[in-house]
């Protein structure tokens, strides 16, 4: 979605790889996808899309991993999104991260809790300390001589405060027309407007003591559209909630969220990262695409040409640009195939249509790695492959076809085997057997935190091919 928004909002853009940062693309080295012009300097923004950060760690190296370092060091910027965000945190083992952020993550009370999704209403951080969530005690206390305590730290300074979105700054000194205090400031906005921004099974960060990191938003309540699972929120009565605590010990309110930080900025060395559990290119969501604009803007000095990334309808046909010849049929079989797939889920209720980018799906169905696998293949094939994509498809076409010819009938069965397992429960529990399943699921969508399996490997040379295809035909992200 990343890179698809940077298409939408006019900005020039170019996928890279561990191995590509590690040999120096950050400060425009050549790299197997060509020869940047060494006179323009280092890139002026990393923006690192969300996904597993151990993976993304491993992916860089260590090699990888210092040259991300030295690159902020020497005054880069960088934007995380969710596991993007998880990357630049401190981890216990260093080479788990790349420790640009003193904070760690924390963990959820219950593993449920990271199943949320969804928009959520933010209280955003400028120099202004109104609006601020009860103390708390598993929060840090700090404030400014003469301002309002402040349970997370003193309001913003210029430099962070420069990242929030102008509409939405306000003074903490209660000086709205001119404020002295704070050069960025102006009045917040009179429409009671509360940004909402959107959350996709986000971490959580450890928040600490430490001037050093200045957090810009933090979580409010939840939106109408946010779920826990595949539980609507707003769906369910209050009562319900109480209800099921005293019954069942399960809180499923999501009110554990309310004062959590959100997103954060800070200083390593001369350069500076803003990190955001939100997916701000997330399509169609006006707040999160301003935010996104904005930091564009204000942390990488680039120039956004909009700021609004359009909604991206994964329902309808999808396009294909490729050849339409024997060589290229496996890549066709596999892109419908995985249509059928989500088609299939939805009518037997194990998935079902949430966005028209995103399916849904029961608690411990392989729902995430489908979307993945299906949504990258959409773009994929709205590409126009150029010689050196041919080329390299070429290489992979018969692994590719094995694999395909293998997964869908598999996935399928297992699938309808979950099916039948939900109408066996009730009369015949232990009929379809639980660690057969399992060991067919991780089989064909490998692990649901770690990845592998048969779709691991498709989607490795799905991507190989985005990445060899980006500079042949650059809007395909956009999937017209």
């Amino acid at each position: 979605m990343v890179w698809r928004a940077l298409c939408a909002l006019g900005l020039p853009c170019r996928l890279v790889k561990g191995q590509d940062i590690a040999n120096g693309a950050l400060f425009r080295k050549p790299c197997p996808q060509g020869t940047p012009d060494k006179a323009q300097g280092a890139a002026p923004l990393l923006l690192v899309p969300g996904g597993n950060a151990r993976l993304k760690a491993r992916a860089l190296g260590e090699k990888g991993r210092q040259a991300v370092r030295d690159y902020l060091a020497e005054g880069g910027r960088y934007l995380g999104f969710c596991g993007g965000a998880g990357l630049a945190l401190s981890q216990h083992r260093s080479q788990d991260g790349l420790g640009l952020c003193p904070w760690g993550r924390a963990p959820y009370p219950e593993r449920l809790h990271h199943l949320i999704s969804g928009h959520a209403h933010m209280r955003v951080r400028s120099c202004m300390a109104r609006d601020l969530p009860a103390v708390r005690p598993d929060f840090p206390k700090a404030c400014l001589d003469g301002a309002a305590p402040d349970p997370l730290r003193p309001p913003l300074g210029d430099e962070a405060c420069a990242l929030v979105p102008p509409h939405w700054r306000g003074c903490a000194h209660g000086h709205d027309d001119d404020c002295r205090h704070c050069s960025n400031c102006r009045p917040p906005r009179e429409d009671g407007h509360v940004p909402s921004l959107p959350v996709w099974w986000p971490g959580r960060f450890a928040p600490e003591a430490d001037e050093r990191v200045s957090i810009l938003a933090s979580y409010r309540q939840p939106d109408t559209d946010f779920w826990l699972a595949d539980l609507p929120l707003s769906r369910i009565p209050a009562p319900v909630f109480e209800a099921w605590k005293d019954l069942y010990g399960v809180n499923v309110s999501a009110d554990f969220l309310d004062g959590q930080p959100l997103m954060v900025a800070g200083n390593y060395g001369r350069g500076r990262y803003v990190l955001s559990y939100s997916h701000l290119e997330t399509p169609d969501s006006p707040d999160a695409n301003a935010w996104l604009a904005h930091l564009l803007r204000a942390l990488a000095g680039l120039a956004p040409q909009r700021e609004l990334v359009p909604a991206w309808d994964l329902h309808r046909k999808a396009a294909f640009r490729w050849p339409e010849t024997p060589q290229t049929a496996p890549l066709r079989t596999l892109l419908h195939g995985m249509r059928a797939l989500l088609d299939l889920g939805v009518e037997h209720n194990l998935f079902f249509e949430r966005t028209p980018w995103l399916w849904g799906w029961r608690p411990g169905l392989p729902g995430a790695v489908c979307n993945n696998l299906y949504s990258s293949l959409r773009v994929l094939c709205g590409l126009r492959p150029g010689p050196d994509t041919l080329t390299a498809w070429d290489s992979m076409r018969a692994r590719f076809a094995a694999l395909t010819d293998i997964f869908l009938p598999g996935a399928e069965g297992y699938l309808l085997a979950c099916r039948l397992r939900e109408t066996l429960s009730p009369t015949m529990p232990d009929a379809v057997d639980r660690r057969g399943l399992t060991n067919q699921r991780e089989a064909l969508f490998g692990h649901p935190m770690t990845g592998g399996g048969i779709v691991g490997e498709l989607l490795e040379m799905t991507d190989e091919l985005l990445y060899r295809g980006q500079q042949e035909d650059a809007c395909a992200a956009l999937d017209d």
